[in-house]
Protein backbone atom coordinates (compact mmCIF):
# COMPACT_ATOMS: atom_id res chain seq x y z
CA UNK A 1 0.00 0.00 0.00
CA UNK A 2 1.26 3.64 -0.83
CA UNK A 3 0.89 6.79 1.11
CA UNK A 4 -2.19 8.98 1.42
CA UNK A 5 -2.90 12.28 1.49
CA UNK A 6 -4.60 13.49 4.73
CA UNK A 7 -6.41 16.86 4.78
CA UNK A 8 -9.06 18.49 7.11
CA UNK A 9 -11.99 16.77 5.63
CA UNK A 10 -10.69 13.01 5.84
CA UNK A 11 -7.45 13.06 9.09
CA UNK A 12 -10.22 12.27 12.05
CA UNK A 13 -11.92 9.90 9.87
CA UNK A 14 -8.78 7.88 8.77
CA UNK A 15 -7.82 8.15 12.57
CA UNK A 16 -10.75 6.40 13.65
CA UNK A 17 -11.31 3.90 10.85
CA UNK A 18 -8.01 2.40 11.24
CA UNK A 19 -5.95 0.17 13.93
CA UNK A 20 -2.78 1.84 13.01
CA UNK A 21 -2.36 5.09 11.47
CA UNK A 22 1.30 6.52 10.91
CA UNK A 23 1.50 10.25 9.86
CA UNK A 24 3.96 12.56 7.95
CA UNK A 25 3.87 15.75 8.65
CA UNK A 26 6.21 17.48 5.76
CA UNK A 27 6.55 19.91 3.04
CA UNK A 28 7.84 20.38 -0.29
CA UNK A 29 10.61 22.62 0.46
CA UNK A 30 11.90 20.81 3.60
CA UNK A 31 15.34 18.92 2.34
CA UNK A 32 14.66 16.67 5.57
CA UNK A 33 11.16 15.87 4.51
CA UNK A 34 12.69 14.95 1.32
CA UNK A 35 15.06 12.23 2.95
CA UNK A 36 12.88 10.89 4.88
CA UNK A 37 9.65 10.13 2.18
CA UNK A 38 11.47 7.42 0.46
CA UNK A 39 11.70 5.74 3.85
CA UNK A 40 8.10 6.59 4.97
CA UNK A 41 6.66 5.21 1.63
CA UNK A 42 9.19 1.47 1.71
CA UNK A 43 7.57 1.26 5.39
CA UNK A 44 3.92 1.80 3.63
CA UNK A 45 5.03 -1.03 1.00
CA UNK A 46 6.25 -3.36 3.66
CA UNK A 47 3.36 -2.96 6.21
CA UNK A 48 0.25 -3.11 4.57
CA UNK A 49 -2.14 -3.51 7.42
CA UNK A 50 -1.26 -0.12 8.30
CA UNK A 51 -2.32 3.44 6.85
CA UNK A 52 0.71 5.32 6.23
CA UNK A 53 -0.81 9.29 5.71
CA UNK A 54 0.90 12.34 4.89
CA UNK A 55 0.25 16.11 5.73
CA UNK A 56 1.52 18.50 3.60
CA UNK A 57 1.76 21.84 6.12
CA UNK A 58 1.68 24.39 3.56
CA UNK A 59 -1.41 23.21 2.27
CA UNK A 60 -3.36 22.01 5.51
CA UNK A 61 -1.95 24.89 7.85
CA UNK A 62 -4.92 24.11 10.39
CA UNK A 63 -4.20 20.72 10.81
CA UNK A 64 -0.28 21.65 11.29
CA UNK A 65 -1.55 24.36 13.62
CA UNK A 66 -3.97 21.84 15.55
CA UNK A 67 -1.04 19.75 16.06
CA UNK A 68 1.35 22.08 17.16
CA UNK A 69 3.76 21.44 14.49
CA UNK A 70 7.00 23.23 14.92
CA UNK A 71 9.23 20.79 13.25
CA UNK A 72 9.30 19.01 9.93
CA UNK A 73 9.53 16.55 9.18
CA UNK A 74 7.09 15.50 12.36
CA UNK A 75 5.85 11.37 12.44
CA UNK A 76 2.87 11.18 14.38
CA UNK A 77 1.61 7.38 15.34
CA UNK A 78 -1.41 6.24 16.42
CA UNK A 79 -3.09 3.27 17.42
CA UNK A 80 -6.99 2.34 18.63
CA UNK A 81 -7.57 6.04 18.21
CA UNK A 82 -4.91 7.38 20.69
CA UNK A 83 -2.06 9.44 19.77
CA UNK A 84 1.17 7.05 21.16
CA UNK A 85 4.17 9.09 19.30
CA UNK A 86 4.87 12.37 18.52
CA UNK A 87 8.41 13.67 17.33
CA UNK A 88 10.36 15.70 14.95
CA UNK A 89 13.22 14.50 12.60
CA UNK A 90 13.68 12.07 9.95
CA UNK A 91 14.35 9.00 11.10
CA UNK A 92 16.07 6.25 9.60
CA UNK A 93 14.65 2.77 7.67
CA UNK A 94 15.91 0.89 10.99
CA UNK A 95 14.62 3.25 13.29
CA UNK A 96 11.03 3.67 11.96
CA UNK A 97 10.86 -0.37 11.90
CA UNK A 98 11.36 -0.79 15.53
CA UNK A 99 9.23 1.93 16.24
CA UNK A 100 6.92 -0.03 13.74
CA UNK A 101 7.25 -3.02 15.95
CA UNK A 102 6.65 -1.60 19.70
CA UNK A 103 3.44 0.07 18.32
CA UNK A 104 2.37 -3.32 16.99
CA UNK A 105 3.33 -4.96 20.56
CA UNK A 106 1.90 -2.63 22.96
CA UNK A 107 -0.99 -4.17 24.89
CA UNK A 108 -3.22 -1.22 24.20
CA UNK A 109 -6.31 -2.68 27.00
CA UNK A 110 -3.12 -1.82 29.45
CA UNK A 111 -3.01 1.65 27.46
CA UNK A 112 -6.65 2.14 27.49
CA UNK A 113 -6.45 1.13 31.17
CA UNK A 114 -3.75 3.90 32.11
CA UNK A 115 -5.90 6.89 30.17
CA UNK A 116 -9.27 5.99 32.04
CA UNK A 117 -6.98 5.94 35.47
CA UNK A 118 -5.35 9.27 34.60
CA UNK A 119 -8.97 10.94 33.44
CA UNK A 120 -10.45 9.58 36.78
CA UNK A 121 -7.60 11.20 38.48
CA UNK A 122 -7.79 14.83 37.04
CA UNK A 123 -11.64 14.83 37.22
CA UNK A 124 -10.92 14.14 40.69
CA UNK A 125 -8.44 16.88 41.28
CA UNK A 126 -11.16 19.67 39.64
Amino acid sequence: MSTIALNADNFQSTIDDNDIVLVDFWASWCGPCRSFAPVFEQAASAHSGMVFGKVDTEQELDLAQAFQIQSIPTLMVFRDNVLLYSQPGALSAPQLEELITQVEALDMAEIHRQIEQQAQSQSQQV
